[in-house]
């Protein structure tokens, strides 16, 4: 494939779908954010926006159990697969990239798979340390990660290096993998 993008092409097209709809997100849906994800699948699929704010959560539980329950689920979020038209070219690219079930080893797949991951959290990083994430204790009160579903344990690896440690408490609490 010479035509296949590269880690760096990837990154760059995560950040700018990404930076589209949470600009969008936090525009349209004003409130108090507390959770950002990439999600992704277990094969790396190109990934999607979902978030969580505590006016969302408060509107979408009638109860402290209901709100408990589905405080970070994804697939419980009103705002799931959120400004899913800004990953149109993001989609493209991994369609370019080696799929899993393509003829590769366990070791080359296991590779494509940290290659795609790795620049999901780029895109983050990148997206955090402009500021689009909130800054001072608007950063501290939210969670940012590229997460991998059904639950993997890679997940609080990332959520660790993309998050101030004071960010984290309760998330480590109450679902770290």
């Amino acid at each position: 494939m010479s035509d296949m993008p590269d880690q760096g092409e990837l990154a760059d097209a995560i950040t700018e779908a990404t930076r589209a709809a949470v600009t969008a997100l936090f525009a349209e849906h004003p409130g108090t954010y507390y959770y950002l994800a990439l999600i992704t699948t277990g094969e790396a699929h190109a990934p999607f926006l979902t978030a969580w704010s505590h006016e969302a959560l408060a509107a979408a539980a009638e109860s402290e159990e209901d709100r408990e329950m589905i405080k970070w689920s994804y697939a419980d979020s009103p705002i799931d697969i959120y400004g899913e038209e800004h990953f149109d070219r993001v989609r493209e690219l991994f369609d370019r990239r080696p799929q899993n079930g393509d003829d590769m080893s366990d070791d080359d797949w296991a590779a494509e798979h940290d290659l795609r991951l790795s620049a999901m959290e780029t895109a983050l990083r990148r997206l955090d340390d402009e500021g689009l994430i909130g800054e001072g204790e608007r950063r501290l009160g939210l969670v940012v990660n590229v997460e991998v579903m059904p639950p993997d344990p890679t997940n609080t690896e990332r959520a660790r290096r993309l998050n101030p440690p004071a960010a984290l408490t309760r998330w480590l609490e109450e679902v770290a993998e």
